[in-house]
């Protein structure tokens, strides 16, 4: 069994930081990337940045770009996401994704976290 455990959201005001953990844990051989999206009220879930564990590349989304930075412990199986400037537009739930092999020839699978809520105010 896999798990994703994420903590650190909160309520905070207008032009504050942030920071997001997500633990993977459980039956894990390798962990191909790990990532973060959002989601607010009444919206579709939205994918913020993404990381290759190897080789470490990162892609993110516009809206985050320059605000958000993902970082990772793989000794942890942990990644991070700084959320510095924060605007009453990043209030959403937070989750993580991860895509996971539980051994050398299984498949990789899509794991998610039970999300965060983070809630920024004016």
């Amino acid at each position: 069994q896999v798990q994703l455990v994420e903590s650190g959201g909160g309520l905070v005001q207008a032009g504050e930081s942030l920071r997001l953990s997500c633990a993977a844990s459980g039956s894990i051989f390798s962990i191909d990337t790990m990532g973060w999206y959002r989601q607010a009220p009444g919206t579709q879930r939205r994918a913020l940045v993404a990381l290759i564990t190897s080789g470490g590349s990162t892609t993110y989304a516009d809206s985050v770009k320059g605000r958000f930075a993902i970082s990772r412990d793989n000794a942890k199986n942990t990644v991070y996401l700084q959320m510095n400037s924060l605007k009453p537009e990043d209030t959403a739930v937070y989750y993580c994704n991860a895509l996971i092999r539980r051994s050398l020839l299984a498949a990789t699978r899509d794991y998610w976290g039970q999300g965060t809520q983070v809630t920024v105010s004016s």
